[in-house]
C-alpha cells in the first residue's frame, strides 16, 4: 500500500510517550504493508536492550538504526555531533529511496536542540520529503518552524511520574 498524500507529525513535550507513540503509528502502518524506518538520534549503545530494536528485528518491513553514542545530559561531545550528522545523512537518503512509506527520526528534536543537527538541515529535509512519504519527528524541544512546517503536532505533557519517587527506567516500559 502506498501513501497518495504523506504528512508529517511531531511529537513533542516533557510527558512520556513520544517514541511510543511514533511506535504505535508504525505498528498501525505496518498491519497495512507499509514500510517502516526508524533512524534513532542520541539513543545508541548505552542500551542494546531496547524493546523496539529487539521487536524490528522479528517485524517484516520494519528497520530501526541508532546513531548515537548515548543520551546527551547538558554537554554534547565530538562523537554525538558527528553520529547525528551521519544519522541525518542516513535519514535523507532513506526518505528520498522510494523503499519506505513510513519514516520516523527519533529523538531529532533533542538533536536539534543540543545543536548536533542544523535546524535548518531538518527544515529542507521536511520540505524536500516525497508526497507519498511519511514523516515522524520526535523528541522534547520541537523548534516553532519545524512546528510551523509540520501537518501534526502532539505536545506530550508531564503530569505525573514515578521518576520523581525514584523508581528508574524499566525494561519493556522505559526501554
Amino acid at each position: 500500500m502506498r501513501l497518495e498524500k504523506g504528512c508529517v507529525h511531531v511529537y513533542t513535550g516533557d510527558g512520556k510517550g513520544k517514541t511510543s507513540a511514533a511506535l504505535g503509528l508504525a505498528l498501525r502502518a505496518l498491519g497495512h504493508g507499509m514500510r517502516v524506518f526508524m533512524v534513532q538520534f542520541i539513543k545508541g549503545v548505552e542500551h542494546s536492550e531496547y524493546g523496539e530494536i529487539i521487536a524490528a528485528q522479528r517485524i517484516k518491513n520494519f528497520t530501526i538504526v541508532q546513531f548515537g553514542a548515548g543520551f546527551v545530559r547538558h554537554h554534547a561531545k565530538k562523537i554525538d555531533e558527528l553520529s547525528a550528522g551521519y544519522g541525518l545523512k542516513y535519514a535523507k537518503e532513506a526518505i528520498q529511496s522510494g523503499r519506505y512509506d513510513v519514516v520516523i527520526l527519533d529523538e531529532i528534536n533533542m538533536a536539534v536542540y543540543f545543536g548536533l543537527v542544523d535546524e535548518e538541515a531538518v527544515v529542507e529535509l521536511i520540505k524536500s520529503k516525497p508526497e507519498g512519504v511519511e514523516l515522524v519527528l520526535t523528541g522534547r524541544y520541537a523548534s516553532p518552524k519545524i512546528m510551523e512546517l509540520s501537518d501534526y503536532v502532539t505536545e506530550m505533557r508531564m503530569v505525573k511520574h514515578p521518576f520523581e519517587r525514584g523508581l528508574t527506567a524499566r525494561k519493556g516500559i522505559e526501554y
